[in-house]
């Protein structure tokens, strides 16, 4: 007898608005008995039917929703999501590198597909999805013709679903190096090892917008990676110095402009805070500081503490701007939300006695849509500030 979930007094407000996830702590009793991972039929206290999805016992969310109707969940449905997801892209001008599925966003929850040229990269990152890879990989075969679909499923969260990390080729050949075309440049992505699936895709409309900051002047990318907002800077400022401290991403920074013949890009492997209060203890100044950390908290309980580390370095960055020059600054925290992330630029703008505004704010590129009626789908936050 398949698994009927049914939720505690006034816990299916949430998800009939539309949010995924149901958590363990939410429900009042389960019924039937089938195996971990099957599809649960999810239910309001007085039995009500609220939606379905695949029920995890190990994992705090029990139950992903992706059915709200009388659909049948089998290949059909996925391969309809999917390709409802990539006709979305197609429409919004994507073609050769992009996120074709965003989890829940795409109503397909903890399945995510990048598309790096000819080569798919898939995470599956939860139990139910897991178990249902096989299918998945023929839909994408189907749909998309790839050279080859390699999963990275290593992400630190399938812990919390009770899985082992996995990473691997699922069909066809994956290269060691997939070039990609980006906002009319080459990138080098490493699939296999890279940061996430290969590539952060998710900022490439914030990397694009900075050219006009960078315009003419000297540029500090801190964090780097692999230069995509160096590279992009360096299209139009004098002098872009990319900054990490892993010399890996700077090896990965001089083959991407050895792509695009850029030639005024100086790599410096560092600290980051360090590098920053080195600078302003040498008088240094600059025309755009770019700030793109790692996230610096993974759940609630770190919130406290990645405010501190965030409002540090966005201080230090605004005294290394030049008068009226700008800082490029982000978060990809979704703990630390917008209210969050504008407060704490604020407060480090009072610190810094410097007059600061905003001219723009952003978030993540379209191919990574975000539900109104589910915050952590929109995490990341960008702002350029002018600073006086």
């Amino acid at each position: 007898m398949a698994y009927e979930v049914y939720l505690k007094k006034n816990e299916e407000k949430r998800p009939l608005a539309g949010h995924s996830w149901v958590y363990a702590n939410e429900v009042a009793r389960i019924e039937g008995k089938d195996k971990n991972g099957a599809l649960a039929t999810v239910r309001s206290f007085d039995g009500r039917f609220v939606g379905k999805g695949y029920l995890n016992h190990a994992s705090k969310i029990l139950v992903r929703l992706f059915i709200r109707g009388n659909e049948e969940d089998g290949e059909r449905l996925w391969e309809e999501r999917i390709a409802a997801a990539w006709q979305l892209r197609k429409k919004l001008g994507y073609g050769n590198c992009c996120r074709v599925v965003f989890g829940e966003a795409d109503d397909l929850p903890a399945l995510i597909v990048d598309k790096y040229a000819d080569i798919l990269v898939v995470q599956c990152l939860s139990l139910g999805v897991h178990l249902r890879r096989e299918m998945i990989v023929r839909v994408l075969v189907r749909l998309f013709s790839p050279k080859g679909i390699y999963e990275r499923s290593d992400s630190s969260v399938l812990a919390k679903e009770g899985l082992q990390p996995e990473k691997g080729v699922l069909y066809g050949e994956v290269p060691d190096e997939v070039i990609i075309e980006e906002n009319g440049l080459k990138m080098s992505v490493d699939v296999k090892n890279g940061q996430k699936t290969g590539y952060f895709l998710d900022q490439k409309e914030n990397r694009f917008a900075i050219r006009r900051y960078a315009a003419g002047g000297r540029v500090l990318d801190c964090f780097c990676n692999s230069g995509g907002f160096s590279l992009n800077a360096a299209l139009t400022a004098k002098e872009v110095i990319a900054a990490d401290i892993s010399p890996l991403a700077l090896k990965n920074v001089g083959r991407n402009a050895e792509l695009n013949g850029i030639a005024n890009i100086t790599a410096r492997c560092a600290d980051v805070f360090q590098l920053l209060r080195d600078y302003r203890a040498a008088g240094e100044k600059f025309s755009l500081v770019v700030l793109d950390p790692p996230a610096f908290c993974k759940s609630a309980a770190e919130v406290k503490d990645a405010y501190r580390g965030y409002k540090d370095i966005n201080l230090l960055g605004m005294k290394l701007v030049e008068k009226g020059g700008f800082l490029a600054t982000c978060s990809c925290s979704q703990h630390m939300t917008p209210v969050l992330f504008d407060k704490m630029l604020a407060e480090a703008a009072k610190e810094s006695g410097r007059k600061v505004r905003c001219l723009e704010t952003r978030s993540q590129a379209p191919d990574h849509p975000a539900l109104l009626n589910q915050d952590e789908t929109r995490y990341l936050k960008f702002s350029v500030l002018q600073v006086l």
